[in-house]
């Protein structure tokens, strides 16, 4: 991956700080199914419809921003914590940076072809709000991985 498509390594710890409670939010939120009342809102809505309901276009519109939020951090933290650079960012770490975008790609198809295959109904549904946020989850997930397995080979003065 070319570098300077990557952010600034001070980017890093933004992204952690934004990833890890929004993650964290978001099991959480779905495990309750909990919004709060005082993140209603009215919103423009570019296209709005009830469940099965009829599309309704540039609207403004009141709901619970709770997902929202928590969707949009999730996302701003995963990206800056994977397409920041590291302090030492060198060609190895661009192999594997690649390697690890490649990789999330083949893992994140695969599953959504099984949901195809096998999941059903409004669980299908649940199942493609989830698939948004597994992208970003598998491939910091390998990147990390990858980089500990390297630095672990490599000899103690050289490890980052």
């Amino acid at each position: 991956m070319s570098g300077e498509l990557l952010l600034s390594n001070k980017f890093k710890k933004i992204g952690w700080i934004l990833l890890i409670p929004s993650a964290i939010l978001g099991i959480y939120l779905s495990i309750l199914n909990f919004e709060p009342e005082w993140l209603n809102s009215k919103v423009f809505a570019l296209i709005y419809s009830e469940p099965f309901g009829r599309w309704q276009f540039f609207r403004i519109i009141e709901v619970n921003l709770t997902n929202t939020l928590t969707g949009v951090l999730f996302i701003i933290g995963g990206v800056l914590v994977g397409f920041s650079k590291l302090k030492r960012e060198d060609e190895s770490f661009s192999r594997i940076r690649l390697s690890s975008l490649l990789w999330a790609v083949w893992v994140n198809y695969l599953l959504l072809l099984i949901a195809f295959l096998f999941i059903y109904g409004t669980a299908f549904l649940t199942i493609m709000i989830y698939n948004m946020f597994t992208f970003l989850i598998l491939f910091i997930g390998r990147f990390y991985f990858m980089l500990y397995k390297k630095n672990m080979h490599l000899p103690p003065e050289k490890s980052q």
